[in-house]
């Protein structure tokens, strides 16, 4: 099956998220959930589809940009790939992510560039150690990341992407 379609034969929306990490090794995550339904939440990476003819850094910057207001930051090499699909706002979303590593020293956040459909999912952002990661009961996708960014910490950006499993939720 080719990348650019699901196992549904949907087309997949192309898609740049941003592992992004500050001087102290923490990573940003965004916390969302279904609209409508707040107690349905879950922690993910800042990012998004492309637009237009972007390519995907810069997606991932515009992204990062518009969902937390940081626009101080180096990026670097794509860590992971991975294909997914979840249910959300009464639809089913097929992706295809490619992730990212971006560092900052900038923390404060300013989620000023928030689409609608954002604004009405998106509740906040925090910086998490990947020992919170790891010890937390919070829902976070990718499901394994604080294994990944544990790895990301003790050995270095992979030499190529790392391909994830697919997740389907």
């Amino acid at each position: 099956m080719p990348p650019e379609i699901s196992s549904s034969n949907r087309p997949l929306r192309r898609v740049a998220r941003v592992v992004v990490l500050d001087p102290e090794d923490r990573i940003l995550l965004l916390h969302g959930h279904e609209p409508g339904d707040p107690s349905d939440d879950w922690w993910f990476t800042p990012g998004g589809g492309l637009e237009g003819g972007e390519t995907r850094e810069e997606a991932a910057l515009r992204e990062l940009r518009e969902e937390t207001g940081i626009t101080e930051v180096e990026l670097g090499p794509v860590l992971w790939r991975r294909v997914c699909s979840f249910p959300f706002d009464g639809r089913r979303w097929d992706q295809d992510e490619w992730y990212y590593l971006a560092r900052t020293a900038q923390t404060a956040i300013a989620a000023e560039g928030l689409t609608e459909l954002e604004r009405r999912s998106v509740t906040g952002a925090r910086w998490w150690t990947c020992r919170e990661l790891t010890e937390g009961h919070e829902t976070v996708y990718p499901t394994r990341l604080a294994e990944l960014l544990r790895r990301l910490l003790d050995e270095g950006p992979p030499e190529r992407p790392e391909t994830l499993a697919t997740e389907i939720v």
